[in-house]
C-alpha cells in the first residue's frame, strides 16, 4: 500500500463532509423536527406535490448519496443525486430569495455551493481511501462521471419539477 498522499486525504476530508451533510439533511427529515409529516406539509407549500412523495424521495436521496458520498461507492451517482435534490431545492425555495442565505427566506448561496461541490467531486472521483477505488469503479470517473452528475442531476430535477411542481400564482 502506498504512503497518503495529500490529495487522498483532501478527496476524504472533502466527501466525507459533504457526505455527512446530505446524511443529516435526510436524518432530520425522518427524526427532526417536523418529521416526514412537517416536511412534506413544507415540500406541499413549496408546490412539490404530493407533498408526502417528495418527502420520502428527497429523504431517501439524501441519506443513500449521503451514505454512498462518505463510502466513496459509486460516487458520480451519488453527486447526481446531491445535485439533483439541490437544484430542485434551488429552484423551489430559495432562488426567490437572492444569493445570500442569511437574506429573509434564505438565499440560494449554500444549496449552489452543494450543487458545484458534487460536481466537481463527479469530476475527480473519490479518491483511493473509497470503495470505488477498492472494486475498481469510476477510476478515474473525468468526464464521464462530471456528465453523469449533471445530466442525471439536471435532468432528474428538471423532470420531477416538470411533473410535480405546482406553486401557488397569487392572484392579486
Amino acid at each position: 500500500m502506498s504512503a497518503a498522499t495529500a490529495a487522498d486525504v483532501s478527496l476524504l476530508v472533502f466527501r466525507a463532509g459533504l457526505g455527512i451533510v446530505f446524511l443529516a439533511h435526510g436524518w432530520n427529515h425522518v427524526f427532526g423536527g417536523g418529521k416526514i409529516a412537517g416536511t412534506a406539509r413544507w415540500f406541499e407549500s413549496l408546490g412539490m406535490r404530493p407533498g408526502i412523495v417528495h418527502a420520502w424521495f428527497a429523504t431517501l436521496t439524501e441519506l443513500g448519496a449521503g451514505a454512498m458520498l462518505v463510502l466513496g461507492l459509486a460516487t458520480p451517482l451519488a453527486c447526481a443525486g446531491v445535485v439533483g435534490t439541490m437544484v430542485v431545492a434551488l429552484v423551489t425555495n430559495h432562488l426567490k430569495n437572492g444569493f445570500f442565505i442569511f437574506r429573509p427566506g434564505e438565499g440560494y448561496e449554500y444549496v449552489l455551493t452543494l450543487t458545484l461541490a458534487a460536481v466537481g467531486l463527479a469530476g475527480v472521483g473519490a479518491g483511493t481511501w473509497s470503495l470505488d477505488h477498492a472494486v475498481g469503479w469510476f477510476q478515474p470517473p473525468g468526464w464521464w462521471g462530471l456528465g453523469a452528475a449533471v445530466v442525471l442531476g439536471v435532468g432528474g430535477a428538471i423532470g420531477l419539477l416538470a411533473i410535480f411542481w405546482r406553486p401557488r400564482r397569487d392572484t392579486a
